[in-house]
């Protein structure tokens, strides 16, 4: 599912990063503290998670809109399921988190190339 990078030194590494890069993914909100917080920005496991947590959730968040309203003006039945789904996906966000209090840097495919393709990562 994911392409592991090497660990960062366990000097440069604190707790503080793992845990914040951490909740980045399940709670958006945190993302975007770090990203504004001069201090955390400059860290670069916490900007990393924070910006991939991020794109990764404007790409749950959507397609969870879009499966259930678009899906469900079809059948109401068809939505439902669609965007159950759909929120189920949100639940994968719970790896990443884990992942990313595990210390790693780890790719999610298509989205990590297109962040890094933007220089955004």
């Amino acid at each position: 599912m994911s392409e592991e990078y090497a660990i960062p030194p366990a000097d440069d590494l604190t707790q503080n990063d793992r845990v914040m890069a951490a909740l980045s993914y399940p709670i958006p909100i945190v993302a975007i503290v770090i990203l504004l917080v001069e201090e955390m920005k400059a860290r670069p496991f916490q900007k990393y998670h924070a910006v991939q947590a991020l794109a990764a959730n404007a790409v749950l968040w959507t397609a969870i809109i879009l499966l259930s309203c678009v899906l469900g003006t079809l059948s109401f039945f068809v939505g439902a399921v669609c965007g159950t789904l759909a929120f189920l996906l949100w639940f994968v966000t719970l790896y990443w988190a884990y992942q990313a209090y595990q210390g790693l840097y780890f790719e999610i495919p298509v989205l990590t190339q297109f962040l890094q393709s933007q220089n955004w990562l």
